[in-house]
């Protein structure tokens, strides 16, 4: 058995495409460090890896197999959705925000509460690693907007011709499918094939995304990333929901 690399600032991933797990009793875990090194984290994403950890733990670095993704124009946007996107659309008061306050946004996915979960993994280190590459312009988020208030939002990561979905929160029911519904219109206007959900769950399968083997991802990706197909800056409102009427 081959131990889980341990990476200090110079090191360099181990390849999933290439590589196989180091260990078998934790699959898809691919490396560990002892935080996130400047660059790390651009990196990590190129190679389709990506930190999930609790807080006073390392930074564990992940690869999972299967993958889930979600292709933009399979969103499911329900009979229920489009109505709330209709009156969304058409009240004066509501907005869609892209990139106006990108640490408010991943703030508020930090410490919204979610059912079954206890806690986060949404530590002070992560949100100041993505603010980071937001700054660089490789990090983007979308707020929804509502007479003024932050009612649910979402932050992604995009390279190339590929997005990352990071995390999405409510708090107001349907908000964070809003968000994700314009996501989705805005990849699915700018050509992008699929947007990376890492993880498999219930609630991603409902709203159309499914898992696909994490070979078939990773050879995706390397394609994804020589694009250049995504608009820059990122741009748009809540018209692009229109997308799904």
């Amino acid at each position: 058995m081959s131990q889980i690399p341990w990476l200090g600032p110079q090191d360099l991933f181990p390849n999933p495409l290439s590589e196989v797990d180091p260990d078998p009793n934790v699959p898809g875990l691919i490396a560990v460090s002892e935080r996130i090194y400047p660059g790390q984290l651009v990196k990590a994403y190129r190679l389709g890896i990506f930190p999930w950890y609790s807080d006073k733990q390392p930074v564990l670095w992940w690869s999972p197999d299967p993958r889930m993704t979600l292709k933009p124009e399979n969103f499911k946007c329900s009979e229920s959705l489009r109505k709330n996107i209709r009156l969304f659309c058409r009240d004066a008061h509501s907005q869609i925000q892209v990139d106006i306050d990108f640490p408010q946004v991943i703030r508020a996915c930090a410490t919204s509460t979610r059912k079954d979960q206890d806690g986060t993994w949404i530590t002070h280190e992560i949100m100041d690693a993505y603010t980071a590459i937001h700054e660089q312009g490789h990090a983007h988020s979308i707020a929804v907007i509502e007479n003024g208030q932050l009612i649910g939002g979402l932050y992604c990561v995009a390279l190339g011709g590929m997005v990352f979905g990071e995390s999405m929160f409510s708090r107001k029911p349907n908000a964070s499918k809003i968000a994700l519904a314009a996501l989705s219109a805005w990849c699915s206007r700018n050509h992008v094939s699929m947007i990376d959900c890492q993880q498999e769950t219930a609630h991603l399968h409902s709203l159309g995304a499914a898992p696909i083997g994490r070979q078939s991802f990773l050879e995706q990706l390397q394609i994804s990333l020589n694009q250049t197909n995504i608009e820059k800056p990122w741009n748009f409102d809540k018209h692009i929901l229109t997308h799904w009427l």
